[in-house]
């Protein structure tokens, strides 16, 4: 077994469980409804087209979204059968694609299906890359609903891309750092960056409900500078690596409700742009997670980071369960490329299977390129958290002695089993409440 490590820990301030206690009640019984009532799904006109056809599906379906965009919108319903994909749909204004039970979407696993390249963002950098499978920019009143499967196919080809990726990520960065031109970070064809599944920038008024979505070649469901999401009663399935579910990257007003989600990648990642690149934007903020079913084979099952440069702030996560993972519960992580900040973090009542980390807050994640823009971390508070297994670490607390971790407040929270304790290095106002780990119950003030 381990031992219990405070190394380097900075003068603590006014930080009490009364305090803990008064700020947890604002944020849920105040904070949180306010959000909720900020949040409405999309309601669209009554005009409804039904497509059944499958020759030259992906022409005709964008037409008719096209069309019936300019004529105010409606419903453009997809099925029931399975219907090949020669490229990216793209969703416009005021339209709700639905599919239909028994409806599959088979989308290509040819590349030179997804060009020419449009405005993405890929791992917190925006570039010109291979078109997302459904893509929307710069629309309002868009959703995808009805009990259908979208297939992104990734075993067919894309699953081979992450071997080739290493050159183009590492350019990607540095035009990010060097704010190289949008129009100039052009990674078509010759390149190597995989799509998105879902991938929405600059809308708002956004539903995705009910449908199943797998073998995605990137991450899965991407809404990004969007706000008032609705996401619920989703299944997600696995895909290539970095197949992540649910990730939402500097958007505002977000809720992720009764999805089961299971991923080879991170579960749900909230995320706000990488370095230099994300610094102009919003942040994310005012998420609520609920009522979720996860399971990941390498990845945390709720995640901030790493790529969250303009910050995160006001997150809600209450009522969920993780099966199980091979890496972390959760995880907050950053390194001094980031700058911006992770704060006002609310979890509670969420039940964790076997996971080879608890909870991680990392500031010197992976790929450091020896920058010096601290990332703040302030006011973490986890109430009624049950984890079975732990098999490596438990709670691990790094900050930097350049910007420590401050406020973290941990309530009736257990760690059934673990081989290592918990370890708190450059940080301050670490507070446990009828915690306990190995049935050993952690001191209630450090």
């Amino acid at each position: 077994m381990g031992v219990m490590c405070f190394w380097n820990c900075k003068p603590k301030d006014t930080f009490t469980k009364e305090i803990a206690q008064k700020t947890i009640a604002k944020a849920w019984n105040e904070t949180y409804p306010d959000i909720l009532k900020q949040i409405h799904p999309p309601t669209f006109k009554d005009t409804m087209v039904l497509i059944q056809d499958t020759i030259d599906f992906r022409n005709h379906v964008n037409r008719t979204i096209e069309n019936l965009s300019q004529h105010g919108g409606g419903t453009v319903q997809v099925g029931p059968g399975i219907f090949p994909v020669e490229g990216s749909i793209f969703l416009r204004s005021n339209i709700q694609l639905h599919l239909s039970e028994e409806t599959e979407l088979r989308f290509s696993p040819n590349p030179s299906d997804y060009l020419p390249v449009v405005k993405s963002r890929w791992e917190g950098t925006f570039l010109m890359n291979y078109s997302p499978l459904i893509y929307a920019s710069d629309a309002e009143n868009i959703a995808i609903t009805g009990k259908g499967m979208i297939n992104g196919q990734t075993e067919k080809i894309w699953h081979t891309w992450k071997e080739k990726q290493d050159e183009d990520k590492k350019l990607l960065r540095q035009m990010g750092n060097d704010e190289i031109p949008l129009e100039e970070r052009n990674f078509g064809e010759g390149h190597y960056l995989r799509p998105s599944t879902i991938e929405l920038i600059n809308c708002k008024n956004v539903l995705l409900e009910n449908f199943s979505v797998e073998n995605s070649p990137f991450w899965t469901i991407h809404p990004v500078l969007s706000e008032n999401i609705t996401i619920r009663f989703l299944k997600v399935g696995a895909g290539t690596t970095n197949d992540d579910g649910i990730d939402p990257e500097s958007c505002k007003n977000v809720l992720i409700e009764n999805c089961e989600i299971n991923t080879h990648d991170d579960c749900i990642a909230i995320k706000a742009g990488r370095d230099q690149d994300g610094w102009p934007y919003p942040p994310s903020e005012n998420i609520i997670i609920r009522n979720n079913q996860l399971y990941t084979e390498v990845g945390s099952g709720f995640c901030i980071g790493s790529e969250m440069s303009a910050g995160v702030q006001n997150v809600f996560v209450e009522n969920s369960e993780l099966w199980r993972s091979g890496k972390h519960a959760f995880q907050f992580k950053s390194n001094p490329d980031r700058g911006g900040f992770i704060e006002n973090i609310f979890m509670r009542n969420l039940n964790i299977g076997e996971v080879k980390y608890g909870f991680e807050f990392t500031t010197d994640y992976k790929g450091w390129r020896g920058n010096e823009h601290y990332t703040r971390y302030k006011d973490f508070y986890f109430q009624n958290i049950k984890i079975e297994m732990a098999r490596d670490k438990s709670i691990e607390i790094e900050g930097r002695a350049e910007e420590p971790i401050r406020r973290v407040y941990f309530e009736n929270c257990t760690i059934v089993r673990s081989e290592k304790l918990e370890i708190i290095l450059e940080a301050s106002q670490i507070l446990f409440e009828n915690t306990q780990i190995n049935n050993r119950i952690l001191p209630t003030n450090n």
